[in-house]
């Protein structure tokens, strides 16, 4: 599954490839965001939102090597 913000839509990450800080930080900024900004959330194709127990959490689909 490819992790691509809009705009640009360009992949941040593509299937293979690993996670690095550059985008962790960047993963978080986009859940600070979120939380601060309701309403205005970046859409970011890959990263899922869910919330359970109103406790809300981003997830993106990977596999351990």
């Amino acid at each position: 599954m490819l992790v691509t913000p809009y705009p640009p839509g360009i992949p941040l990450l593509i299937p293979g490839e690993r996670f690095n800080k550059t985008i962790v930080d960047y993963l978080k900024f986009v859940r600070e965001f979120n939380e601060k900004l309701p309403g205005f959330e970046t859409d970011v194709h890959g990263l899922v939102k869910t919330e359970i127990d109103g406790t809300v959490g981003y997830y993106v689909d990977c596999v351990q090597q």
